[in-house]
């Protein structure tokens, strides 16, 4: 990562707080589900947030978060439970649906922020490497939206989708990307008619560009020309996955019981061009 990325993440991070101010206990009583919760990416933030406000965490994701199962057991005295899985296997699904009723009983919110990306020439890409992006992003949280459903109380029931920004505005580079992000904005909006009778809400959040080891991945070089037009595009700056986990903590609780189907673009104004001729493929 250039070092003119990091300054500008460190000017992002003085405006902003990266650890959220301490909040009203929303989700006292409540068991959420994260798939794709890390060390320093989107789903831990959710799982820290979720328990900073109350909730119990289940986690699965392919590779075990030990400084966040150490930060939520001991410094937020979490409930937790996490299963090492991958949610594109329904035998790994069904196990950590198991672990989580074993363990809690309930579950109240499913958040389905596991993802994979991929950039590159669309006629380059094979078959393979569009069905492991269509099959994570978009068929993954169906698998596990399925799973959760028997149990998702009614009413009352959330379910979290987190989409892209290259879910509503497709970009050169990233077609399979966009393709499973757009696809899961869609699924989000079906869910949502479905559900609703049994008023239970169904909603999806779009970031933007936000700081985590996925973008380290992908971000290459970065001139002050790129940095320029990040910031014409992103006016509030780069978002922290804090950001995130804000806006998925707000849509989540009873605060917004009555949204449902809605897609909330962060960080991003749709009007406005992604500089997606900086991203590279990772080695």
């Amino acid at each position: 990562m250039a070092e003119l990325m990091d300054t500008k993440l460190d000017d992002t991070s003085t405006r902003r707080a990266t650890e959220p101010q301490p909040q009203p206990p929303r989700f006292v009583g409540k068991v959420a589900i994260v798939t794709g919760a890390s060390d320093q990416g989107i789903g831990g933030a959710v799982a820290r947030r979720l328990a900073q406000e109350g909730a119990a965490i289940s986690m699965v994701s392919r590779h075990e978060p030990a400084r966040l199962l150490k930060r939520l057991k001991k410094s937020l005295q979490a409930n937790c439970v996490f299963t090492k899985g991958d949610i594109c296997n329904s035998g790994d699904v069904e196990r950590a649906i198991d672990a989580t009723m074993e363990e809690f009983g309930q579950i109240d919110i499913l958040v389905n922020n596991a993802g994979v990306d991929d950039f590159g020439d669309f006629d380059a890409f094979s078959d393979d490497d569009c069905l492991r992006v269509l099959d994570t992003n978009l068929s993954g949280a169906m698998r596990v939206t399925r799973a959760v459903l028997p149990f998702l109380p009614q009413p009352g029931g959330v379910i979290v989708n987190v989409a892209s920004a290259l879910g509503l505005g497709g970009c050169k580079g990233f077609a399979a990307y966009s393709a499973s992000k757009a696809g899961l904005i869609g699924f989000t909006q079906a869910m949502a008619a479905e559900l609703a009778p049994k008023w239970q809400r169904v909603v999806a959040v779009a970031p933007a560009l936000v700081f985590t080891p996925m973008t380290k991945r992908n971000v290459g070089q970065l001139t002050e020309e790129l940095s320029e037009r990040i910031e014409r595009c992103h006016p509030l700056g780069v978002g922290l996955p804090e950001d995130v986990a804000s806006a998925i903590a707000f849509l989540a609780s009873d605060d917004a019981r009555w949204i449902t189907g809605i897609t909330l673009p962060l960080g991003w104004m749709p009007h406005f061009a992604l500089p997606t001729d900086l991203f590279v493929r990772g080695e």
